[in-house]
């Protein structure tokens, strides 16, 4: 078996000078009650690395060596589907699992299912446990969290949040323990992750390559000598793994032990709400945090010390307002609040209520031995998500900038408060990855048919299973009684769900664009498209044009936040290079198809219809318009012509495209409601 690369040997993760990911990875094993760890982070900055090196330093743990569960077997009240055991049962001790969840795992694979191929060569109903099984007692890893499926984080949290997972389908009704340590990774480049599922994770880091040439030149030099000879590096560093490992088994220990005084948990109260954090799990996980880190540290009381480092894990992805801030904690502000001064020693413990009371001093009953906060004050907090998704993102004030030498003259205004847009989707039936804008075959969704199986597992279509063995049971020499079944007859179903999309915008940010109000009113209508491509879980795409050529201001990416952000920098000035911009938007789609054929793209062209840029350049436009309708790519023209005297030369252009032809103004939901609203009570009238 390939050695991992040790722990200890990251930069950042030696045990006496842990940084935020070794020490956000090291205490929520010593307490995977915090819920879990998201590692953010820009890629080629070891954070997959040090995720698989981390079950190494982890104590073993005992399991029944015939359970698939892996269930304690000191815990009396602890069950398994596999059980019970009987006190002789053969026991092992192995190490913990790291288990890495693909992200595109199905919900079958997650949850487990019913045994196809044994149910029927042996008549009988099994479940096949899922990566939530196997991850029982130990490490669920999801590298790049922030692409993997909605309904799919949710089950993953839910479960990491209860402990348990409960499959009730196709026959199967089994309930088994489920706790572990979530650990996510991923590139904010790529995308994401909507802010009531950021909160759902107990403690999140933000990670960055080293600038310092030392520190880059020891990484480098740390990873060839691994790459040249594994077992020598790994030898090299085993102490020190072995160091930590005992370093995490007696915190684990200490744990139950820490004291969380009244003044300590105030004071967690306190910072919470000077940072205006929604609900109350912030203050639990930081409680628990902060308990975790003084057993780490040694101390039998949690301190000033212990409580700030929590918070500077736990709070920062909690205050995020809309899908495109940033997370971030104000330090100045939290030293603040905590003061210079350590929190003050618990007070002398007093008599019963009941007793007489003694001098002024000691009549203060102890009320500060506590272990944490109680799960129930989150009660309201759980299931609700908070209304983050649909928060507009703040709008900035529309201001001139001046253009760069040597471009032609050009303003850049900014987009107002979003709105949300009318639905766009892709026409036809896809099979791309789950989201949430155009119809899709996909894992989840309704049953709309059957097909034979590709694994051991699946959602079973009895109906479907019985017809495509009923035609075959003369040939199997069965004329009557129950009917034969066989692997070939198995059938499971086909379900019609959503999936993600590109949506490549292509902009005309050319002069006869330029007008302040126009141009605010377009941005304002791509920013809230962009924003619903967010929440629908697509790729985005920037292309711009004017004066005489065409830029991809922002190749396909899955962090939105990114193309807002070059929205607001576009300038608008000069021709209408209208040609060059379809092209370039053709160019881009080609390009997309070629790396993942089963990403449907929609085009949303923004202009006015005008084409000025260069010789015969309506005539080019019109063959431009031809060969991008000839791509079979579904297209949306949202027309930006406000003029009281309309051309109408967008609408001629979607023609073309044979494209949705769109105003500007109608791309709003609200709108288009309102003139649905209004033609009907004229047509009642």
């Amino acid at each position: 078996m390939p050695q991992h690369y040790p722990f200890s040997a990251v930069l950042g993760c030696e045990t006496d000078a842990l940084d935020d990911m070794g020490l956000a990875l090291v205490l929520t094993t010593i307490s995977p009650e915090i819920g879990g760890v998201l590692v953010r982070g820009e890629k080629g900055t070891a954070k997959s690395t040090t995720v698989r090196a981390l079950a190494a330093v982890l104590p073993p743990i005992e399991v029944y060596a015939a359970d698939r569960f892996s269930v304690d077997p000191a815990d009396p009240v602890a069950t398994s589907p596999d059980g019970p055991f009987g006190v002789d049962a053969e026991t092992i001790v192995r190490p913990v699992r790291l288990v890495e969840l693909p992200v595109g795992a199905t919900e079958d694979r997650v949850l487990g299912s019913l045994h196809l191929e044994r149910a029927l060569s042996h008549g009988k109903v099994e479940y096949e446990p899922g990566l939530l099984a196997r991850a029982h007692r130990g490490i669920l890893y999801v590298d790049e969290v922030n692409l993997l499926h909605d309904h799919l984080v949710d089950l993953l949290l839910d479960a990491a949040a209860m402990g348990q997972v409960t499959v009730e389908r196709d026959g199967v009704s089994v309930e088994h323990a489920a706790r572990f340590v979530l650990i996510g990774t991923m590139n904010p480049e790529e995308g994401e992750l909507r802010p009531q599922l950021l909160d759902r994770f107990g403690l999140t880091v933000e990670v960055a390559a080293p600038r310092e040439p030392a520190l880059r030149a020891e990484v480098v030099r740390r990873r060839m000598a691994y790459d040249a000879d594994p077992d020598a590096f790994t030898a090299r560093y085993r102490d020190a793994d072995r160091a930590l490992n005992e370093r995490v088994e007696t915190a684990r220990e200490r744990l139950a032990k820490v004291r969380l005084t009244e003044s300590a948990l105030m004071k967690i109260a306190e910072v919470c709400a000077t940072f205006e954090v929604d609900g109350l799990r912030a203050d639990i996980v930081t409680a628990r945090t902060a308990v975790a880190h003084a057993a780490w540290e040694g101390r039998d009381e949690v301190t000033r010390a212990d409580i700030r480092r929590a918070a500077l894990l736990a709070l920062p992805h909690r205050r995020r307002r809309s899908p495109f801030d940033t997370p971030g904690l104000d330090e100045h502000l939290l030293d603040q609040v905590l003061g210079d001064d350590e929190l003050p020693p618990e007070p002398p413990e007093g008599p019963a209520p009941d007793e007489p009371q003694g001098p002024p001093e000691d009549d203060t009953p102890d009320q500060a031995q506590a272990d944490g906060p109680r799960d129930e004050a989150a009660g309201g907090d759980s299931d609700q998500a908070p209304a983050t998704d649909d928060t507009p993102a703040e709008s900035g004030a529309e201001q001139p900038t001046t253009p760069p030498a040597g471009t032609e003259a050009g303003s850049t205004v900014r987009a107002t408060a979003p709105y949300r847009p009318r639905l766009l989707k892709v026409q036809g039936l896809g099979e791309g990855e789950a989201g949430r804008r155009s119809r899709a075959l996909a894992s989840t969704g309704r049953r709309v048919g059957a097909r034979r199986p590709d694994g051991p597992t699946g959602s079973l279509h009895l109906v479907e299973t019985l017809l495509a063995a009923a035609g075959k049971q003369s040939s199997r020499g069965r004329t009557t009684g129950r009917v034969e079944l066989r692997n070939e007859d198995l059938r499971v179903a086909v379900r019609e769900g959503r999936e993600a999309n590109l949506v490549l915008f292509c902009v005309d940010a050319s002069g006869s664009m330029a007008a302040r109000k126009r141009m605010t009113q377009v941005k304002t209508a791509i920013l809230s498209l962009l924003l619903d491509a967010y929440r629908r879980r697509d790729k985005v795409g920037l292309v711009t044009f004017r004066g005489a050529e065409a830029t991809v201001a922002l190749p396909p990416t899955r962090s939105v936040d990114i193309a807002a952000t070059r929205l607001d920098e576009v300038p608008a000035g000069g021709r209408t290079p209208l040609a060059e911009g379809l092209l370039e938007a053709a160019r881009v789609l080609t390009r997309e198809r070629m790396r993942d054929p089963r990403l449907r793209p929609l085009l949303v062209l923004v202009t006015d219809g005008r084409a000025t840029g260069g010789k015969d350049a309506v005539a080019r436009s019109q063959q431009a318009a031809e060969y991008v309708a000839g791509l079979g790519v579904t297209t949306v023209v949202i027309d930006g012509e406000s003029s009281p005297l309309r051309l109408g030369l967008a609408l001629r252009l979607a023609e073309l495209l044979r494209a949705e032809h769109l105003p500007v103004a109608e791309v709003s939901a609200e709108t288009l409601a309102g003139t649905v609203r209004s033609r009907t009570q004229k047509g009642a009238a």
